[in-house]
């Protein structure tokens, strides 16, 4: 941006501002819109200066800039996106958090103002300061934040168009002037909702979910939240169980729930293996029994065998007892035959003598 045009931008938002202060006085803040001095902000107006309004002012520029009071779903996103920062803060032990009453100084160059210098103090609703910050933050007695934060996260205040601008532009301009490294803002309604990144120039850019939805941070490494969980504000307990908070999300939540897991698969295994050993014994026994079953076959029609080998040797034996019979039968035939044909031959013979003794006796009487 031009000198030129940042001189037409901040005589704009100037007047912008001198209007806003001369509207009605807010009853919640009172003293919005003064002007007092830096050292008089520090002394009197950076604490609550009243005893029955609760109200905490930021000072930019020589005035006093109320911070708007949120409304419940704000307030439920911003709790949800703090208590994500801080699993993975407890997780990682790379950086602090300061939020709603810490303040920090930003200095930039304004080409408006007689010495070239503005100034302002902010109180981030969400700051992030990393323990490689060159200005050390944690001390007892520290009210305030010296240096300049590296990241900054606000919960939108849309009461006002003033407050929308104050946060989605003003302070997107500042913060990246001072260099904040990571500016997120925050609106349950998505209208406002914004992610940037701080580039080489001093400029934001819109930091891209990519193709899952979601978002990765460059200035804490590993840290990443999926954009529709913003608005679902998924419960810890299913952020832990999801491989994109896996990583930082109640990892002893994690470790519980993998240690349950296992010992459910291992019961499971030994279940299976119980189940599979008492089905090899049912098998086994199954076996077994019909091993036996096949012996007992196997010796019965051993039996059968052998009861069959003795009626066929005892039938054998009474065959060749009838064929010895036979046999004993056809010799005493045959010597019937033969004494018969002998006893015949005699016959024969004797008659053949009586004849011829005959025919002589006839032969003789003649």
């Amino acid at each position: 941006m031009g000198s030129a045009e940042a001189l037409h931008d901040l005589q704009k938002e100037r007047t912008e501002q001198t209007k806003d202060r001369t509207a009605s006085v807010n009853p919640l803040a009172p003293d919005e819109g003064r002007r007092v001095s830096l050292e008089e902000y520090w002394e009197k107006w950076y604490e609550n200066p009243y005893p029955d309004i609760d109200v905490s002012y930021e000072w930019n520029n020589g005035i006093l800039e109320a911070k708007p009071l949120a409304n419940a779903p704000q307030i439920e996103l911003g709790f949800w996106f703090l208590f994500l920062l801080g699993q993975y803060l407890y997780s990682r032990d790379i950086a602090q958090l300061i939020n709603l009453e810490t303040g920090f100084v930003l200095t930039m160059e304004d080409v408006t103002e007689p010495s070239g210098i503005r100034k302002a103090v902010r109180k981030p609703d969400i700051g992030i300061i990393l323990n490689s910050n060159p200005v050390p933050w944690g001390r007892v007695d520290q009210r305030s934040f010296a240096g300049v934060c590296d990241g900054v996260v606000e919960f939108i205040s849309d009461s006002t168009q003033v407050e929308v601008r104050r946060d989605t532009e003003e302070k997107r301009r500042d913060y990246a002037l001072t260099g904040v490294q990571e500016y997120y803002i925050l609106d349950p309604t998505g209208q406002h909702m914004h992610f940037f990144r701080l580039t080489s120039d001093r400029q934001y850019e819109e930091i891209q979910p990519d193709a899952e939805g979601v978002i990765r941070s460059q200035l804490l490494p590993g840290f990443q939240f999926r954009h529709r969980d913003l608005y679902e504000l998924t419960v810890l307990e299913e952020l832990a169980l999801d491989e994109v908070y896996h990583g930082f999300v109640l990892p002893k939540y994690q470790e519980s729930v993998t240690a349950r897991q296992q010992a459910e698969q291992r019961a499971e295994a030994e279940a299976t293996a119980r189940q599979q050993a008492e089905q090899r014994a049912e098998a086994e026994a199954t076996a077994r029994q019909q091993a036996e079953q096949r012996a007992e076959a196997e010796a019965t029609a051993r039996q059968q065998a052998e009861q069959r080998a003795e009626a066929e040797a005892t039938a054998r034996q009474q065959a060749e007892q009838r064929a010895e019979s036979e046999a004993t039968a056809r010799q005493q035939a045959e010597r019937r035959i033969h004494a018969e044909t002998a006893a015949r031959q005699q016959a024969e013979e004797r008659l053949q003598s009586l004849e011829a003794e005959l025919a002589r006796l006839r032969r003789r009487s003649s």
